[in-house]
């Protein structure tokens, strides 16, 4: 059965009736949430919770990469161009609260790579549209300052590290990921780029990446934002990507799939772990979501399939 097309948006008119006994306590609110900006997704979701940690795993081009992009630049039409972002929005329920930009931390590629690649994969607006809102943290220096590559490749020409004496070495990733995180993940919906970078460092040990993570997702609830952590899956073992798992607050699982009678690929999500977000999706489609991934578009649920 396939979800529906994207449809312009509209609040719903239902108002809480007065109840004697209703309390306005805030631990008793409901929390807020934030739309993915994928729509049948976030029609049937309801969005992530304000504060969310969430895992994006995936195999090797599955989606998990063109997600986090797809939310980015979707959510920032929101102050760009409201009648678009209404549109990618669709049915979906609100009303929602919406990071105030973009910070995309990478531990081994530079924003002009990062910007290059998204202008040669998608339309120029997606490009542009998040050029306006993004704060980019190149970790490269201390990712790199204990390996074989030379300081002058590693270099990002100034910038979040290159302040203070030339002679100080940099951090290393980890100190360096959280200070990024932390100067910059208020309101805003953050990207790290990723973890399997440090899972394949020698000189980063699994025990303290997860540590960090926990952290992590503690320091988010006071945020008011989401995080997204970018993990290509079969990197690490599986105990590591099991601990992961349990470490966040949820889990989307990305990988490619085909039918025995067809030589014909897709691209797959499951919502692997997420309370929040499974329990407001119906038990019927608690399945795996069909998506395709477009230059004007992004990407898109196309239909869903039981697993």
């Amino acid at each position: 059965m396939a979800v529906e097309s994207p449809k312009a948006w509209t609040v719903p008119t239902e108002s809480v009736g007065s109840d004697p006994f209703a309390t306005t306590r805030a631990e008793d609110r409901v929390p807020d949430r934030i739309p993915t900006g994928v729509a049948d997704f976030d029609y049937l979701s309801g969005g992530l919770p304000v504060g969310s940690v969430v895992l994006l795993a995936g195999e090797a081009g599955a989606g998990h990469v063109e997600f986090a992009l797809t939310s980015a630049v979707h959510l920032m039409l929101y102050y760009d161009d409201p009648s678009l972002h209404q549109f990618f929005l669709g049915n979906a329920r609100g009303p929602f609260v919406y990071p105030r930009g973009v910070s995309y931390v990478s531990l081994t590629r530079s924003e002009e790579h990062v910007m290059r690649e998204i202008a040669g994969s998608f339309d120029q607006s997606y490009h542009d549209g998040l050029a306006r809102h993004l704060s980019f943290h190149d970790l490269s220096p201390s990712y790199f300052a204990d390996s074989v590559v030379p300081p002058t490749w590693a270099s990002v020409g100034g910038g979040l590290l290159a302040s203070g004496p030339a002679s100080r070495s940099p951090p290393g990733p980890l100190a360096a990921l959280a200070d990024a995180i932390e100067a910059d993940g208020a309101s805003n919906l953050v990207i790290l780029d990723s973890l399997t970078d440090l899972l394949v460092r020698r000189s980063v040990d699994s025990e303290s990446v997860l540590t960090l993570v926990k952290g992590l997702r503690r320091r988010a609830k006071a945020w008011g934002g989401v995080v997204y952590l970018l993990l290509t899956r079969g990197v690490a073992s599986t105990a590591t990507e099991q601990a992961l798992y349990d470490s966040v607050d949820g889990v989307l699982n990305f990988s490619w799939t085909s039918s025995p009678h067809s030589s014909h690929r897709q691209r797959t999500m499951l919502v692997e772990r997420f309370m929040p977000v499974l329990a407001r999706i119906p038990h019927e489609q608690q399945s795996r979501f069909v998506i395709r991934v477009s230059a004007i578009n992004g990407l898109v649920t196309t239909q869903y399939e039981r697993v």
